[in-house]
């Protein structure tokens, strides 16, 4: 795939703890490494696209997972107000078997579900965590290609970890 300046930038999957996305990512890069400028996200909720500018010039591209229409990711102008490498969710993640490890529920909402006999709740991790409103960030996440989050911004994780590189609390983040 060609990124700005003809630079070509494959993304794949970070491993086995960041599944590839459903659908090939043909989309996402990143060719901001020698820009400089202030900095400004832009986020097209229509086209699940996140949009990376360092000095008013484009200079990244990353598919995301938005929110679905009863979790949705909310409009409007926000900042960065916390990075964390290594978030995990407070409320969302999974129920698995105490003696086999085995995963009974993968959708889990701690708030709602009760632990069955048996279970333990692990935290989903959000690797690179940027959040922008109350529970509401980017993070590395699983891009089926189409909103599906609880109202998080879900990314590639190569492209979140170059955006979570480039940006600074106080950094604008625009959703649309």
């Amino acid at each position: 795939m060609r990124g700005l300046g003809g630079t070509i930038h494959q993304q794949t999957s970070g491993g086995s703890n960041h599944p590839a996305p459903a659908i090939p990512d043909d989309v996402s890069y990143w060719d901001g490494d020698g820009a400089s400028g202030s900095s400004l996200i832009k986020i097209n909720r229509s086209q699940q696209k996140a949009f990376f500018y360092k000095g008013g010039t484009l200079v990244g591209i990353s598919r995301i997972s938005s929110g679905t229409e009863d979790h949705g990711t909310p409009a409007g102008i926000y900042k960065i107000s916390e990075k964390h490498k290594d978030h995990k969710s407070s409320a969302y993640g999974v129920f698995k078997d105490k003696t086999t490890g085995q995963t009974i529920n993968d959708n889990v909402d701690i708030r709602t579900d009760k632990i069955p006999p048996g279970a333990v709740f692990y935290n989903a991790p959000m690797p690179n965590f940027m959040r922008i409103n109350g529970g509401i960030g980017m993070h590395t996440g699983y891009l089926p290609g189409y909103a599906a989050s609880h109202g998080c911004i879900r990314m590639p994780h190569q492209m979140s970890t170059k955006f979570f590189e480039n940006v600074q609390v106080g950094t604008p983040v625009i959703v649309e």
